[in-house]
């Protein structure tokens, strides 16, 4: 089969396109480096078209296909499995931004463009496009979609699929669904972008989308505060909607431990405030200017300071002094890995429920794992948690994780379940989350599920043994 397949595939993009020799592993090799499979081919279309072509003759010689963007998920929802008989498709080629229209707002951009560069051709317009990622250079607008990423301002934005207004989609069929509207209000029966959306490729390959744009603020304001329990935190989470009301855009949280590691492993980066149980971080967008910007943000943190919710604050005085205060929250994830492997938790709960779930999860763990370092940090503004553990000093992290990873996980989600969340927030489900859904989800919806995959993907090529 695979002869006149590759024969097929190397006629709808061209024979340099499909690539069968050589080192393959920025493919093959998911960013965790936990998942790496054996592609047949990497398949390199130009444009939705040439998707088009790729699938159709895919489906004909009854071959899967697994849709790739940055490859920078973290599920391994994205590489293809170990067999070898698997195409891969690489949407990198698809980087066009292929409209902006100021006054509806909005930008439509192919799958392939890095989700940086749709974010300064908007701010090349005096624009803003606020979907924000540490992964935000390499991770593609395809890929954030097809896993409905979040970041840093779901508080204030929502996640992708809030900030999509229409998309382009070839089938499992080969055929292209041209949805790319940019219209707020289309009740025109069953919503298909929301199909697409988050479903990580299993149902159709999205190849372009239109965007929803906002204008650029008047001013930013970023902050850090000190506070001595989780409680506090979402207490101070209350007074900063209370103050500044859709103005709070940002509201991150770092436990002590995740900080304690970013100063050991980049020890250039600034350290503003002493060490905490808690540091959070504040991003305020406003209107009206600077000034304005600045005196609700003082009084916000006086107020705090006078309510004893934090210890110690500090404001950033310029645009590099709050890149500086990012930066030490995204240099989490990467001080974790410079680390050793260790245990991923993404996780969703009502925002009431947090300061309980950390205290019972905490102590459930350091009881069953003694000297286990916990690494917590996340969106505490929407309620998402990145709740890991590291192995505890002197234990080899591969050994650690591959010991105890499963019942880790149980009690971890098991606590999560307890308190009304989810154990997936904005990663997704890709092959690491798979039987954690079976055993999580319950059989209604569990059964909508299989039914829509039936309906979409009779065939069950596309992506095949990722989410279901």
């Amino acid at each position: 089969m695979s002869g006149p397949l590759l024969n097929a595939l190397r006629d709808a993009v061209g024979a340099d396109q499909v690539i069968t020799e050589g080192d393959l592993s920025a493919w093959e090799l998911d960013w965790r480096k936990r998942f790496r499979g054996k592609a047949l081919a990497v398949v390199r279309p130009a444009d939705t078209a040439q998707v088009a072509a790729v699938v159709r003759a895919c489906a004909a010689h009854g071959a899967a296909l697994v849709p790739q963007g940055g490859n920078t998920g973290l599920v391994g929802g994205s590489v293809p499995d170990t067999s070898g008989t698997q195409v891969l498709l690489s949407l990198g080629r698809l980087n066009r931004i292929r409209a902006i229209d100021k006054a509806n707002l909005t930008l439509t951009a192919d799958a392939g463009c890095v989700l940086q560069t749709v974010q300064e051709a908007a701010a090349a317009q005096g624009l803003l496009f606020p979907l924000s990622l540490a992964a935000e250079g390499s991770c593609t607008i395809g890929g954030n979609l097809a896993t409905n990423a979040g970041g840093t301002q779901v508080l204030r934005y929502g996640n992708a699929r809030e900030l999509c207004l229409g998309l382009e989609v070839v089938t499992a069929a080969g055929e292209v669904w041209d949805g790319l509207s940019g219209l707020r209000k289309d009740n025109t029966g069953y919503d298909l972008r929301d199909l697409f959306v988050g479903s990580e490729g299993t149902l159709g390959i999205i190849t372009a989308a239109t965007l929803k744009l906002y204008p650029l603020p008047a001013a930013e304001m970023t902050a850090l505060g000190a506070c001595d329990s989780m409680a506090q935190c979402v207490q101070l989470l209350g007074l900063a909607q209370a103050r500044l009301g859709a103005g709070l855009t940002g509201f991150e949280v770092m436990g002590r431990f995740a900080l304690d590691l970013v100063a050991k492993h980049f020890p250039q980066l600034p350290k503003p405030l002493p060490g905490a149980a808690w540091t959070v971080l504040l991003e305020q967008s406003d209107g009206e200017g600077e000034q304005h910007a600045r005196a609700l943000f003082e009084a916000l943190l006086e107020q705090a300071l006078e309510d004893g919710l934090v210890s110690d604050a500090v404001v950033a005085e310029s645009v590099a002094q709050s890149h500086a205060l990012w930066h030490l929250r995204e240099s989490i994830p990467l001080a974790q890995a410079e680390e050793g492997l260790n245990i991923k938790h993404d996780i969703a709960l009502p925002v009431s429920r947090i300061p309980a779930f950390v205290e019972q999860a905490d102590a459930a763990l350091l009881e069953r794992f003694p000297g286990a370092r916990l690494v917590n940090f996340g969106h505490l503004g929407d309620g998402n948690l990145h709740y890991n553990l590291q192995a505890p000093e002197g234990v080899v992290a591969d050994e650690f994780l591959a010991a105890h990873e499963a019942a880790v996980n149980a009690l971890v989600y098991d606590a999560v379940q307890a308190h009304g969340g989810s154990f997936s927030a904005e990663h997704g489900i890709g092959s690491l989350k798979r039987e954690e859904l079976v055993q999580r989800k319950s059989p209604v919806a569990l059964g909508l599920m299989r039914a829509i995959k039936q309906a979409l993907d009779p065939q069950r090529l596309l992506n095949p043994g990722k989410v279901l």
